[in-house]
């Protein structure tokens, strides 16, 4: 690492729900809105987000945990900001305090761990799985 991220360090990550965001089991009586597994990856994107001014040029993050409570719906067409702030640094292994707003209200909180890896090693690995 280039450096060790501060705590306190804060990722950010913003969209606007689409109907590919939604929901698939939306229907006539069910409104479109927001998935957790989307929610989710949007969550991560602002905690990679905090972590890559940090990073070598032959590293990159992944996500190792993540636990989430997904607390209000959030309907098509709405904006959500997501929020990831480092609170924890560990050598490698980075914690994240979790939140996701949207105009009206907290939708998410919760708490995320990325670990910091080196491409080409974590490539290998990969390869060595997959047979090639």
């Amino acid at each position: 690492m280039l450096q060790m991220p501060s705590i306190g360090t804060l990722g950010r990550e913003e969209f606007q729900v689409d109907v590919t965001h939604t929901i698939e089991f939306a229907d006539s009586q069910m409104p479109a809105v927001l998935s957790t597994p989307w929610l989710i990856h949007f969550l991560e994107r602002a905690a990679r987000q905090a972590l890559m001014s940090n990073l070598d040029p032959e590293e990159s993050c992944v996500g190792v945990h993540i636990d989430v409570d997904h607390l209000a719906p959030t309907p098509l067409g709405q904006r959500v900001v997501c929020q990831a702030r480092v609170i924890q640094v560990d050598k490698t292994l980075i914690g994240f305090q979790l939140e996701a707003s949207d105009a009206n209200e907290l939708i998410a909180r919760g708490y995320h761990k990325r670990r910091v890896i080196n491409i080409e090693r974590f490539a290998r690995h990969v390869a060595a799985k997959s047979g090639a």
